[in-house]
């Protein structure tokens, strides 16, 4: 392993929890030494998500001081012990150790304990928006179960988790009907998917398309208060939907991905839908870029909700 470094470098954290506009701040710390199974990367593209926000809020495990951006690529200058197969200057994308570390991707360095190599053809930006759409979407889907002879309605396909769930159950062969706003309705169409927009009249232009009830409801869009118009397309059968968020707080029946018995986290996709998006066969749309000192205004367009696509981080920019 690399001798202790006593640099520092920039990172974006949490003292405290609570909003993240209220307790977030740039600033400068030592740069972290990676432990057994970890690897630093200088880190070129990090990825925003909502699950920064609950960082923030410390609904999720993780230690103070914390930090945020759990969507990172660069390239590789340090390996921890036990580390095989990578080595300084290789390229590669993950997940930053989060829960065991005061910083994370939104920082000039980040230590990852989940990552897979970058494939030819594909560079940092494109590579930085796969890790938590990629994960989150294939679990699901896996939960879930949809075999081509099936309809899936992924609710929310305009989100980046929908976007990705959307390919990926086309590539299995499943039908699938979206719903979504303009932004992306003619990308989901060029795809395969069947389009619908949100709103009034839903669940009847839904059920329509589907001729009856389809089999399942994967539940992405950050909305609550839909869920029983999503439980009467499957025929009133909960089980049948799947949220990625956990709005059941009225106890419907619905299936949540993060509270499945027995959840693992599927990371292991990440090295197939990396390659399929160097083969341009696959995408997660980026949005916007900005540098590491706007990273106030990044987050707030995040938190907004019309980012329309994913928003990267470029600490080097």
């Amino acid at each position: 392993m690399s001798a202790i470094n006593t640099k520092t470098m920039r990172a974006v954290r949490y003292q405290r929890h609570g909003d993240w506009s209220d307790v977030l701040r740039l600033g400068n710390v030592p740069i972290p030494q990676p432990g057994a199974n970890e690897v630093r990367v200088r880190v070129e593209a990090c990825g925003l998500n909502p699950m920064d926000w609950v960082l923030c809020l410390g609904v999720m495990p993780a230690s103070l001081p914390g930090g945020i951006g759990l969507d990172v690529a660069g390239v590789v200058d340090a390996v921890g012990d036990g580390v095989t197969g990578v080595k300084e200057g290789d390229r590669v994308f993950g997940v930053p150790n989060y829960q065991a570390h005061d910083t994370a991707g939104l920082a000039d360095y980040a230590l990852l304990n989940v990552w897979a190599s970058i494939p030819d053809g594909l560079d940092f930006n494109e590579a930085a928006v796969l890790p938590m759409a990629v994960e989150t979407a294939f679990r699901s889907l896996s939960l879930l179960g949809p075999s081509s002879s099936q309809t899936l309605v992924v609710n929310g396909g305009g989100t980046m988790v929908g976007f990705a769930a959307v390919q990926m159950a086309l590539l299995r062969g499943v039908r699938v009907i979206a719903t979504a706003g303009e932004t992306y309705a003619a990308r989901l169409r060029n795809f395969g998917a069947e389009v619908t927009p949100y709103g009034d009249g839903m669940v009847e232009r839904v059920r329509e398309l589907a001729n009856g009830a389809p089999d399942f409801v994967l539940h992405t869009a950050l909305a609550e208060g839909v869920l029983p118009d999503l439980i009467k397309i499957v025929d009133d059968d909960p089980r049948r939907v799947m949220s990625i968020t956990d709005f059941d707080e009225h106890g419907l029946g619905v299936r949540t991905t993060g509270r499945e018995p027995d959840l693992v986290p599927r990371y292991d996709a990440l090295d197939r839908f990396a390659q399929l998006a160097a083969e341009r066969r696959f995408v997660v749309p980026i949005a916007r870029t900005f540098k590491l000192e706007e990273w106030h205004d990044a987050l707030r367009l995040s938190a907004s909700g019309h980012a329309h696509g994913k928003l990267l981080i470029l600490p080097r920019a």
